[in-house]
């Protein structure tokens, strides 16, 4: 109401009720006003809203532009807190009980439509209904508004929504609509939302198997932040490039990728590009090479480290497990192998492959054991996994243990 309205500015401007009353208002009158107990006419009300600093229509809102920073402010800290993957969180629970008794005057200005687009992805989290619609309310506003970033953010939330459900043709079908709204609507895209969109339209033409177009988005990502000297998701543009590389064969491209991430991982001292390096000539010791026992070396030096985050701890241990088959120690190699689990960030059919690939490593490993039952049960795992995947080596892989694991029943 008015008069809590009234107090709470005040009392943020640490003002005293003499100081708001000035002369032509009284201490009592400050108090009545306050209390709800005495309506100020508009001369009053625009007197009192000088003396606070605030413009009159911000006291006559449901809630006030300071409640609303505040309570922003808070939702921030939250929502930008980060989880180490497997820890159990209840912040987006925390964060729908925090905004919900505001979503109704949420209706105007960047506090309003972040507040919605926050309250939104956490209900998306929880898996709770109405996401969308606020969402797309959240959206409205920045295009409003012409905050580009923010409203590029949102397409490729919805975007990526699709993405994690494995539907990746809708997933990229949203993208591009997306894009083709903000490019429309936005006369100018920051250089950092551009190289937002190609990542994002890049990982997605590959994921659909069209290697050609993603190739092409992904070389003038790089060029571009190059360019513009922005190095913005430089480091994921290499990745995904060395990961394009290898699912296609190309060695010229991989190594010359994965040696661009060690100088970024070198120059910006960021860890997970120096790991993502290592795993990398890790795929290259196992599957190219056959250097099992320097491929082993560096894989366990990794799975000692208690610091090694989990998910990287994963792909140690499925390469690690390679190791050990290429060293013919099936048993050992088995027990890795079953102790992979898939990361619960990888969806991209790339990712996907490599821990796909494990069940057709533990068929072999169960020939070579003479179980040729839970053999030919693991190969066919695979091959069912692989189903809905792009063309790659390692589908070849399953497809070809699979036939050799058949033909030995």
């Amino acid at each position: 109401m008015l008069g809590e309205r009234i107090r709470e500015i005040r009392k943020s401007r640490k003002m005293t009720l003499e100081a708001l009353a000035g002369e032509e208002l009284t201490k009592g009158m400050i108090s009545l006003i306050e209390n709800n107990k005495a309506n100020p006419s508009m001369e009053s009300l625009a007197y009192i809203a000088r003396r606070l600093g605030v413009e009159v229509s911000e006291l006559l809102e449901d809630v006030s532009s300071q409640k609303l920073r505040e309570v922003l402010d808070e939702a921030e800290k939250l929502y930008n807190k980060e989880i180490a993957i497997g820890e159990k969180s209840d912040k987006f629970k925390v964060l729908i009980a925090l905004i919900e008794p505001y979503c109704e005057n949420l209706s105007q200005g960047y506090e309003s439509a972040r507040l919605l687009e926050i309250y939104s992805r956490s209900l998306y989290q929880e898996k709770q209904d109405g996401w969308q619609e606020l969402s797309q309310k959240a959206a409205d506003m920045y295009d409003e508004m012409k905050l580009t970033a923010k409203r590029a953010s949102i397409g490729i939330f919805w975007a990526m929504e699709k993405f994690v459900e494995h539907d990746y043709v809708e997933s990229l079908k949203i993208l591009l609509r997306e894009r083709n709204h903000i490019e429309t609507k936005h006369h100018f895209i920051d250089p950092m939302t551009r190289v937002d969109l190609d990542y994002n339209e890049a990982i997605l033409h590959f994921a659909v198997g069209d290697s050609e177009a993603a190739a092409v988005v992904m070389e003038n990502a790089i060029h571009f932040s190059k360019e513009h000297r922005i190095f913005y998701r430089i480091d994921d543009l290499y990745r995904l490039a060395a990961a394009h590389g290898l699912m296609m064969r190309d060695k010229q491209q991989q190594d010359h990728y994965v040696s661009k991430l060690r100088q970024y991982g070198d120059f910006a001292e960021d860890r997970q590009s120096i790991i993502f390096y290592e795993l990398f000539q890790v795929l290259s010791l196992n599957s190219e090479e056959q250097e099992f026992v320097n491929a082993l070396e560096i894989c366990n030096k990794y799975l000692a480290n208690p610091q090694t985050e989990l998910a990287y701890r994963y792909w140690f241990l499925l390469e690690k497990g390679k190791s050990l088959f290429g060293m013919k120690s099936y048993h050992e190699a088995l027990a890795c192998f079953e102790n992979v689990k898939i990361p619960a960030y990888a969806h991209h059919p790339y990712d996907l492959s490599l821990f796909y690939i494990k069940d057709s490593y533990k068929a072999l490993c169960q020939i070579e054991l003479g179980n040729l039952s839970s053999a030919l049960d693991s190969a066919k795992e695979a091959v069912d996994n692989f189903k809905s995947m792009p063309h790659t080596p390692y589908k070849d892989f399953a497809n070809d243990v699979y036939k050799r694991v058949s033909g030995t029943m």
